[in-house]
């Protein structure tokens, strides 16, 4: 997913998440680049037949400063017009990363980074889509003194997307775009207590896009969306305690606000009830509107406003081993609604407002981490249980797809998820690697509320279309010789939740699909082994110029695994079929690596 020619560190937040995080009810992947080489000018990259690399980093200003610019691309697909069954098919991918700095004084230091990334993907026929993130972040660093520093950052974001779907004849374009400013302070009282504290605010520009009919008999009328506007502020306070030589505590609170901002008419409902159960045909159904607002550009709709207490308490029980525990409360005010039968997931992406509320998550985790036989090995282990309210879900039937109120398809439910995760890896040795594994569930429950009527699936709980009962893998490295190494690695993930069709009656000569409950069945398991074999040629110290070639096979047993599982009738035999949409099967690769 990320150029690691361009990382420096990455650190993926689960169980006690920082007080200067906010915004998301999930985990937190906390990504650093490299600055660039301040004292020699590097080449880095990658030839392979399937994608390549490329990174150039170096001193600029006198060695006041440095640069650093990275980009990848594939062109798989270009391979793929050979094959009879994939000639009109495409999947490639690129993308550039760029960062720079410069040294004003001692005490001040300027950033500037960048990100673009472009996916594409094509099933001949179904679907084409097409997505893409753009950033920028200019950062200023100033220290105070020896223990008091400051960043002050103006960020910028895009991601956007288009989606043409064939069998309905449209295009869908859409786009999110934020404009963030910062300022994080860190203040290091002492060696053991350190302070974090700062100020955020987001400024949001939502456009739900276009959608536009692709031929003369699409069923779809031109629309475009109104767009939504809203602003997200924070401010936090966190503090790093170490109590004693064995107990350490992390403890913060983030207070965080959401107004929805004018600037597109929103309708009023009889009972405010935009979504109504209607109990004669046993379906839920739009609301009865009573009126439209045109509210103005900034002019206020409604505003939220939630503390978020965070708590990390980490032990060591003796010299090998410790235990840890947490808790967050975290808030998220904008929602995300996929439509996950689909062969690509339809993104709708809906603020908080008169008719959504704020998602909201309490996560309790406790761990365990213990070094084995002078760290050759070492053994973690963590259980977790987590609570979110206001967790949204569209209604049987819903219509994402060019709705400028999204509120008549939606209700308001809550989810549980809990867990244990367990890894145990091999640190040295010729032989090195690691075995993971989660037992975990994810269920939602959506009541009909206000709405009235039982709500999805007879307000019983029901899986998430993220659950899966069983994830892992198992991968080895081993260091044949200087020249030689081998690994390879084995996934296995229980298929996700999906809702199929479990019978069919006539209607005016019609065939209507009866569906069983919302996510009753599962793609099937989701497995594959790949393998790789690195050579590195004779290697001399003097050389500034290193390479090695790396040989790999991508799902070796070329295990079909279903993308999604679609349900039609075969025009020539008249009989229903179900068919397996399988994305990629083996794959063999040759990269040369090179560094200079």
């Amino acid at each position: 997913m990320f150029n690691a020619d361009a990382i420096k560190d990455i650190k993926l937040y689960k169980g006690g998440i920082p007080a200067r995080f906010g915004g998301r009810v999930s985990s937190v992947l906390d990504i650093r680049q490299k600055d660039g080489n301040s004292k020699n000018f590097n080449l880095t990259g990658g030839l392979g037949i399937i994608s390549s690399r490329l990174t150039a980093e170096g001193p600029i200003l006198n060695k006041k400063g440095t640069f650093l610019i990275a980009g990848r691309g594939s062109y798989a697909h270009l391979f793929m017009k050979a094959i009879e069954d994939l000639k009109d098919d495409s999947a490639y991918f690129y993308d550039l990363n760029l960062k720079s700095n410069y040294e004003i004084n001692s005490t001040n230091k300027l950033f500037l980074s960048g990100y673009y990334g472009r996916d594409f993907f094509k099933l001949s026929k179904i679907v084409e889509n097409n997505y893409g993130n753009l950033s920028g972040n200019l950062r200023w660093n100033h220290i105070f003194n020896d223990k008091l520093f400051s960043n002050l950052s103006l960020i910028y974001s895009k991601y956007d997307y288009q989606v043409i779907l064939d069998f309905v004849k449209l295009d869908w374009i859409a786009e999110i775009k934020n404009l963030n400013i910062k300022y994080d302070l860190k203040y290091y009282v002492s060696d053991k207590f350190k302070l974090d504290f700062g100020l955020s605010g987001i400024n949001y520009k939502f456009n739900p896009g276009e959608v536009k009919p692709t031929a003369p008999d699409s069923p779809i009328n031109y629309l475009k969306l109104d767009q939504k506007r809203a602003f997200e502020g924070g401010a936090y306070v966190s503090a790093e305690h170490k109590l004693t030589n064995k107990l350490t505590i992390q403890y913060g609170l983030r207070y965080s606000t959401f107004t929805r901002l004018g600037g597109q008419p929103l309708s009023s409902y009889s009972n405010n009830s935009p979504v109504v159960y209607n109990n004669e045909l046993d379906i839920y159904e739009q609301g009865i509107e009573t009126s439209e607002t045109d509210y103005k550009n900034n002019e206020k709709i409604k505003a939220f406003g939630n503390f978020e207490p965070r708590l990390a308490l980490s032990y060591q029980l003796n010299k090998t081993s410790s235990v840890k525990a947490g808790y967050t409360k975290s808030t998220q005010y904008i929602n995300l609604l996929s439509n996950t039968t689909s062969a690509t997931p339809l993104d709708v992406w809906a603020p908080s407002g008169q008719f959504i509320d704020p998602q909201i998550s309490n996560q309790y985790a406790l761990g365990y981490f213990k070094n084995i036989n002078n760290k050759m090995y070492s053994l973690e282990a963590e259980v977790y249980y987590k609570t979110t309210d206001n967790r949204v879900d569209y209604i049987d039937g819903a219509n994402l797809i060019g709705n400028n109120n999204i509120e008549t398809e939606i209700l308001n439910g809550e989810s549980k998820s809990y867990g244990l995760e367990f890894l145990l890896r091999k640190n040295k040795g010729r032989f090195t690697g690691w075995f993971a594994y989660t037992l975990s569930k994810s269920e939602q429950r959506t009541l009909g509320g206000k709405a009235g009527g039982p709500g999805i699936n007879n307000g019983d709980w029901y899986n998430t279309a993220y659950d899966r009962t069983h994830d892992f893998s198992l991968t080895g490295v081993y260091k044949y010789n200087d020249k030689w190494t081998f690994s390879s690695n084995f996934i296995f993930q229980t298929g996700r939740p999906v809702t199929y069709p479990n019978a069919q009656y006539q209607y005016e000569e019609m065939s209507i699909a009866s569906y069983s409950d919302r996510n009753e069945s599962r793609l099937p398991e989701y497995h594959r082994i790949d393998v790789s074999a690195t050579y590195t040629p004779n290697k001399k110290p003097e050389n500034r110029w290193k390479g090695e070639w790396v040989f790999g096979i991508y799902n070796l047993y070329n295990r079909k695994n279903a993308a999604s599982i679609s349900f039609a009738q075969n025009t020539d035999t008249g009989i229903n079929e179900a068919t397996r949409t399988a994305i990629f099967g083996v794959i063999p690769s040759i990269t040369y690596n090179f560094k200079f």
